[in-house]
């Protein structure tokens, strides 16, 4: 009997390729919870919205709050968890007007500096906490008011891929819900089928850019709600490949850092509809440098999502197949892809004392 080819490639693989199955999950998740969190953000009378995390959750939190400005229009920032420990009044100021909603976010359930940054909040009064987390019973989840649980995200590997994907579907969801947007939520369901057949087909792709080891350098370029996408993947392309891997703005790129650019770097442009051609044009530059370019766009670019669906509803759709890159590039470079060098799934420390 053969072996299950997924089982040989590791659980970060199968994590990839089955993470569509969490992002109904995640829809399910928000849908169970729309009425009571409906009704804590009508009569909260909320000023300031926080979304805190910690590595690739912190990420996710700046995509968030990107997207929640967008529809709501309310002030959000995303912060660090470690940070609102450290430092709360360089996020909350001394006395902020109105009260703050938290958002945090994270995979485990047991990060200590998000629970405790959660904890913290509470008892200092100044709002309620919201939890997205992919398990239910934990100490962050007691920490909060209310908690999105998506245990279809749940995974064995130290990268968050699939995990990572289901949370930033629930915020989305979230958002979306939130903002009254139920045209958009109506079409949230599309995305596991759009994403399935998408990594189908550029699967080969991803494959044939990670497992170029002439390539020393990765830049990702995002702007908008897709730059904490292009930070989480350049996470990936760190944590996964031990590879020189750092995130910018599109523009942002051109002050600097494309000194850096030689044939030896791979330039990733996660592109927009409504600015593709500003966008486009900085990547055509950084090929003009000699730089190895890779554009990931709904219609016009090597991968092409061809979703009809709306931007905010499909960003999701930029994760997998930069996802499948780092993994075939730690194997290409005789690494383990679920167990990066020098990390643990959960950083807990001990907090207790200070």
């Amino acid at each position: 009997m053969s072996k299950n080819p997924v089982s040989e490639k590791g659980a970060t693989y199968h994590e990839i390729m089955s993470q569509t199955e969490a992002w109904q999950g995640a829809l399910t998740a928000v849908a169970n919870q729309t009425q009571a969190i409906a009704e804590l953000w009508r009569s909260g009378q909320y000023k300031n919205v926080v979304f805190t995390g910690c590595g690739s959750t912190y990420y996710l939190s700046l995509a968030a709050a990107a997207l929640w400005q967008e529809f709501i229009q309310i002030p959000a920032k995303g912060v660090p968890a470690g940070e609102l420990f450290l430092y709360p009044t360089a996020t909350y100021g001394p006395a902020a007007p109105g009260r703050t909603l938290l958002v945090a976010i994270s995979r485990s359930g047991t990060t200590t500096e998000t629970v405790v940054a959660a904890q913290g909040f509470r008892a200092a009064g100044r709002g309620e906490v919201i939890v997205i987390t992919n398990y239910g019973d934990t100490p962050l989840a007691r920490a909060g008011n209310y908690v999105i649980a998506i245990p279809e995200g749940q995974e064995e590997s130290v990268a968050q891929t699939r995990s990572f994907s289901s949370m930033y579907i629930a915020v989305t969801a979230l958002v979306l819900t939130l903002a009254g947007r139920e045209d958009l939520l109506a079409a949230m369901p599309n995305l596991p089928a759009i994403g399935n057949k998408l990594m189908e087909s550029y699967a080969p792709a991803a494959r044939t850019l990670g497992e170029n080891l002439g390539l020393d350098r990765f830049y990702f370029l995002g702007s908008g709600p897709r730059y904490g996408l292009a930070s989480e993947v350049n996470l990936k392309m760190k944590e996964m490949t031990l590879t020189h891997s750092e995130p910018f703005h599109f523009f942002e790129f051109r002050h600097g850092p494309m000194s850096m650019v030689t044939d030896s770097a791979a330039v990733i442009g996660l592109l927009s509809d409504e600015k593709w051609e500003l966008e486009s044009a900085v990547l055509t530059e950084m090929a003009d440098l000699g730089g190895h370019t890779f554009a990931l766009a709904e219609e016009k670019g090597d991968v092409c999502f061809h979703s009809g669906l709306p931007a905010a509803v499909r960003n999701v759709l930029y994760l997998p197949i930069l996802q499948l890159m780092a993994f075939y590039r730690a194997k290409a470079k005789g690494l383990n892809p679920d167990r990066p060098a020098n990390l643990t799934a959960v950083v807990q420390l001990d907090l207790e004392n200070h």
